[in-house]
C-alpha cells in the first residue's frame, strides 16, 4: 500500500537568533546571532550558552497556570507564530483530529531547580511551581490543552534526537489516518543540569562552539522551541524521507565509524526515493566534540562521495538538545521555500582538521541548487540517530 504524503505548512520558531521566523532567517544567512555568550550558569567554571533574548510575555491560560514556566512560555512563543493555521485545521477537521507530538530532553528543569534552591524564610509561601513544570512527559498535553486540541498528544525525549524523532511519530499519525493534522516539534530551555551535565562529560567549550575544526573543544548548550504544523494536504514543503537507527555502541559515546548515523542517512534517501545527488544541502548534527564531529564527517564522506553543501548551525544557537533536531529542520525548511535564502553559513575558525575527510562546508552566501532536496541530520546519547529530508 503506498502511504499519503505528509507536508509541513507553517513553521515557529524561537531560539538564540531571534523571537521569529524572519528575524531568524536573516540572522542565520549572515551568521550573527544575539543571544550567544557567556553565563552565570555552569557555577565558577562559568559556561558560554545560546540564550532566547525575548521577554517571553505570553502565559499560559489561566486554567493552565500550573505550567508557567520559562520552558512552557518558549513553546508557547513558537507557537503563537502558528497559532491561526492550527485554528484553522482543528475548524476544518476538528479538535479531534489534531495530534501534537514534540520533543524534549529538560522540560522545566530550570523551573524546579529555581524552587528547590530558593532561600525558604520561615512561614513564607511556597515558590509558583509545580511538579507538573518538569515532568518530561508534560509538553505536549500542556500545548494541545493550551490550543483546545483533543487528538493523541505525547512527548518523544531520546536526548538530541527528541524533536527530530517526533517527525517521524508524526508522519506515522497522519499516514495512518489517526489525524488530519499534527503540531509537530520540540522545545528545551537553559539549566544548570544540562550545563553542569555536559561540563562533567568535559564536552563543553567556555568559548564560541567551533564544529569540525582541528580546534574543536565542546559545545555550547542553547535553549529555543520549534513546531510545525503537519497535514496531508500539500504544502510548501514535503516530507520526503525519514532514517531512523540506533547503534547503542556507548551510553553517551558515538559508534566512532559512524555506521549507526550512515544507516539513517541512507534509509532516509531510500525513504524519500532519492540518490544522494538529489539532496543539495545538509544541515549537519556538528556538535563540535572530538567524537561526533569524527564519526558525521566520516560517513557524510560515504553517503557524500560527490561532496554536497553543508553546515553545521550551533555556534548560532547553542545545541538546543531535545529542540534541535525541530530546530534545524526548520533552517533546512527555511532554505527550501523561501525565495533567494541563502544556505545557513557554517561558523568556525577554518582550521581543518587533517584526520577528518573534507567536507563542502559553507562558508560565504550560496543558494540551494534548483531542484534539490535539503536534510537534516541528529544524532544523541546511546546511539539514537535520526535523518530527515525535505523537498519542494
Amino acid at each position: 500500500m503506498t502511504m499519503p504524503h505528509v507536508y509541513l505548512h507553517s513553521l515557529g520558531m524561537v531560539n538564540a537568533l531571534g523571537a521569529d521566523t524572519d528575524t531568524i532567517a536573516v540572522a542565520l544567512a549572515r551568521g550573527t546571532s544575539p543571544g550567544m555568550g557567556p553565563t552565570a550558569l555552569g557555577g565558577e567554571c562559568g559556561a558560554y550558552v545560546g540564550r532566547v533574548q525575548a521577554s517571553l510575555e505570553i502565559a499560559p491560560p489561566a486554567q493552565l497556570a500550573r505550567y508557567d514556566c520559562r520552558n512552557n512560555r518558549l513553546l508557547l512563543a513558537a507557537l503563537a507564530q502558528i497559532e491561526p493555521e492550527i485554528q484553522a485545521a482543528s475548524a476544518r477537521y476538528g479538535a479531534a483530529r489534531i495530534g501534537v507530538v514534540l520533543g524534549t530532553s529538560t522540560s522545566g528543569i530550570g523551573a524546579g531547580e529555581a524552587a528547590f534552591g530558593a532561600p525558604r524564610e520561615p512561614g513564607a509561601s511556597d515558590a509558583p511551581f509545580d511538579y507538573v513544570q518538569m515532568e518530561i512527559g508534560s509538553s505536549a498535553p500542556f500545548a494541545a490543552a493550551a490550543l483546545g486540541l483533543q487528538g493523541p498528544a505525547f512527548t518523544i525525549s531520546t536526548a538530541c534526537t527528541s524533536s527530530a524523532k517526533a517527525f517521524a511519530s508524526a508522519r506515522r499519525l497522519l499516514q495512518l489516518g489517526l489525524c488530519d493534522a499534527v503540531v509537530a516539534g520540540g522545545v528545551d530551555s537553559l539549566c544548570e543540569l544540562t550545563v553542569r551535565g555536559f561540563a562533567a562529560l568535559e564536552s563543553t567549550s567556555l568559548a564560541l562552539t567551533n564544529p569540525m575544526s582541528a580546534n574543536r573543544a565542546g559545545i555550547n548548550v542553547g535553549e529555543g522551541a520549534a513546531v510545525f504544523l503537519m497535514s496531508r494536504e500539500p504544502g510548501p514543503a514535503r516530507l520526503a524521507g525519514i532514517g531512523e537507527s540506533s547503534d547503542a555502541h556507548h551510553i553517551s559515546a558515538p559508534d566512532p565509524s559512524g555506521a549507526g548515523g550512515e544507516r539513517a542517512l541512507r534509509a532516509a534517501l531510500a525513504d524519500a526515493g532519492m540518490t544522494a545527488r538529489s539532496i543539495g544541502y545538509v544541515n549537519l548534527h556538528a556538535t563540535a566534540t572530538r567524537k561526533n564531529d569524527e564519526m558525521e564527517a566520516r560517513l557524510m564522506s560515504r553517503v557524500f562521495p560527490d561532496g554536497v553543501c553543508a553546515s553545521g548551525t550551533k555556534p548560532l544557537t547553542g545545541h538546543t538538545l531535545g529542540a534541535a533536531g525541530a530546530t534545524e529542520l526548520g533552517f533546512a525548511w527555511l532554505t527550501l521555500v523561501r525565495a533567494g535564502a541563502k544556505l545557513p553559513r557554517h561558523l568556525w575558525d577554518g582550521v581543518a582538521d587533517p584526520a577528518l575527510p573534507v567536507l563542502d562546508l559553507v562558508q560565504e552566501d550560496r543558494c540551494l541548487p534548483t531542484g534539490h532536496a535539503v536534510m537534516s541530520n541528529s544524532f544523541a546519547f546511546g546511539g539514537s540517530n535520526v535523518s530527515l529530508v525535505l523537498a519542494r
